[in-house]
């Protein structure tokens, strides 16, 4: 009895002694000096690095166009049409070049494939690869793509989601795709905002899961009613429902959305996967319009449990959700968006630690500049100077009409209204030609490690005020700097290329799987190097409307050498690499077993 009691009481003193450090991390990660934290970017040492916009400069002049819907709802038209801007990345034909993909959100319209040239340069190929013409009326218009090879045949395939019909293009030789929509099973409605390639059932076979924004009965250029819009601003659920297809391995998909209990309807802008718990299963974490974020924890592939993380009454506007290892503690944290405007609405940005195998939670680390961001959009964590530790770019501004005229008097008066009279989008006052939170700058953090994060974007060159959408970083110049894409909307996109101080080392990876997906989606990479440790996964889709370079790319700062890298496949495989080759790409295939 009394050993154990002795041994309850070491139980409760160990969570607490968890709980103590938990809490300190939160209170160091915002303990900057109140300079460093604040929106002008003072204080900390230099930017080790500079961005400036060679988009023109490299042949990349894609503009946006937003969608025009039906005329019953001019009233706020530029509220409703203010989404579908978005890029993602792939080497679409294996040269070993990342290529570009933006959508545009207007019928008529075409999207964009810049296939890159090697040289610096870039070429649109959209039209004769038959990935351009796809915002048509009766079928929609595209709001943002994901890649994968889905049926491991090693080339990269794409979906694109819409608000209107999903399109999935089979990857035929690098520079052509079919469109092989209805004979997978895709072929369906969603008006949709994001979606993700991942591996729920760990079978070596790429699933999609593909969110809801408006519900799937609603088509925008044909209303048959205007009660539309959500049914309150902070547990709103009467969005679109979101769905999960599982890859059947014969080129079809089947919905498996109920039986895997994975059908929110709480307006999904964001969806990321990842292991949160570390039991080797891929999770899913969605950032919500109108309410709180939600966790579906995997069940060993058999189902997903909606999980209390810290997170279900924490209710704000998740626009996007981007995942790293924040603190170097090898552990997936996640980033996501909100809103804020000074004298109206404060939210703030969510920097949600991860301490979901210690305290069952995340725990809160965003503050000052970090947290207060404006109406902040896509976003990405990574090592913009190579030192080390991860740097974190943001977008904002949502509609930039008139500079002298602002909608937030009349948005607060709707926001104070009964749900009844604001779901219906008659109700809502003209926008006309006002602002919405418009003409707001682009943030670039440093972090300081646990001294907090720097706002440095104007000392780097980010100066811009569009209406930023999706952020994608990508070494596209294979130079070993990770480059910064922004899709702008109703605007033209930024190719921001990156200038890193000389002095630091790098090492990327890129991996093919064998047992797993040939993509490698969802596999975690965790490197250690001069006493310190970082954590990268491979993603099918993160941020808001976006999808990185799937190499993945560690800055090491001084240090001389990678004493291990740690690979963590899909399948379960576990890889050891010692010493890899420093300041260049290394690829590495996933053994044939499991040791």
């Amino acid at each position: 009895m009394v050993h154990g009691v002795t041994s309850l009481g070491a139980r409760r003193l160990g969570l607490t002694t968890v709980f103590l450090g938990a809490v300190f991390l939160v209170v160091a990660l915002n303990r900057g000096r109140p300079e460093e934290r604040g929106a002008g970017g003072g204080g900390g040492a230099a930017p080790g690095f500079s961005l400036r916009d060679v988009a023109h400069d490299v042949g990349i002049d894609f503009v946006h166009h937003a969608p025009t819907l039906d005329p019953r709802i001019d009233n706020i038209a530029p509220l409703v049409a203010s989404l579908g801007a978005s890029v993602s990345v792939s080497d679409v034909n294996n040269d070993g070049w990342p290529d570009l993909y933006f959508t545009n959100s207007r019928f008529g319209f075409p999207n964009a494939l810049y296939l890159n040239r090697g040289d610096g340069t870039f070429v649109d190929v959209a039209r004769s690869a038959g990935v351009a013409d796809l915002n048509r009326p009766g079928e929609g218009v595209s709001m943002g793509a994901v890649w994968g090879d889905y049926d491991n045949d090693g080339l990269e395939d794409l979906l694109v989601y819409k608000w209107g019909y999903l399109q999935l293009f089979h990857n035929l030789d690098g520079l052509h795709f079919e469109d092989v929509t209805a004979a997978a099973g895709l072929r369906q409605w969603m008006n949709s905002n994001g979606a993700v390639w991942f591996d729920y059932d760990r079978d070596g076979l790429l699933d999609l899961y593909v969110t809801g924004y408006f519900r799937s009965d609603i088509d925008l250029w044909h209303l048959k009613t205007t009660r539309i819009m959500h049914n309150s601003f902070e547990f709103a659920t009467n969005g679109g429902k979101n769905r999960l297809f599982h890859n059947l391995g014969n080129g079809r998909f089947e919905d498996v959305t109920d039986q895997m209990g994975v059908g929110s309807t709480r307006w999904t802008l964001a969806v990321a996967a990842g292991d949160f718990n570390g039991d080797g299963w891929p999770d899913l974490f969605l950032a919500n319009d109108y309410g709180p974020e939600e966790l579906f924890v995997n069940d060993s592939g058999k189902r997903f449990v909606l999980t209390r993380a810290g997170l279900e009454s924490d209710s704000k506007s998740g626009m996007s959700a981007s995942l790293g290892d924040v603190l170097n503690r090898g552990r997936l944290d996640a980033f996501v968006t909100n809103i804020s405007e000074r004298a109206y609405l404060f939210q703030g940005n969510n920097l949600r630690l991860n301490f979901l195998p210690e305290l069952g939670r995340f725990e809160q680390g965003a503050e000052g500049a970090v947290a207060d961001a404006g109406w902040a959009w896509g976003a990405q964590l990574g090592d913009l100077d190579n030192d080390g530790r991860n740097e974190l770019f943001i977008v904002n501004g949502y509609v930039s009409g008139d500079r002298d005229r602002s909608y937030w008097y009349a948005m607060s008066k709707v926001a104070g209204a009964n749900g009844n009279v604001f779901e219906d989008a008659r109700n809502w006052p003209a926008i006309g030609t006002a602002s919405l939170s418009g003409y707001e700058r682009s943030r670039v953090f440093v972090s300081r490690g646990l001294a907090g994060w720097t706002d440095v974007a104007a000392a780097v060159g980010v100066t811009d005020e569009y209406d930023g959408r999706a952020v994608a970083l990508v070494d596209l110049f294979n130079r070993g700097v990770l480059d910064v894409v922004v899709a702008n909307q109703n605007q033209r996109a930024l190719i921001y290329k990156n200038t890193v101080a000389p002095g630091n080392h790098w090492v990327a990876f890129k991996l093919v799987g064998t047992r797993s997906n040939r993509s490698a989606i969802g596999a975690e990479v965790t490197l250690e190097a001069g006493g310190a440790r970082q954590l990268k996964i491979v993603d099918g889709g993160m941020g808001f409307a976006s999808q990185n370079d799937r190499r993945l790319h560690f800055g090491l700062g001084s240090a001389a050498r990678v004493d291990r890298v740690v690979i963590r496949w899909p399948s379960g495989a576990r890889q050891v690499v010692e010493h890899p080759a420093l300041d260049r790409l290394n690829v590495i295939t996933e053994p044939g077993a499991v040791p």
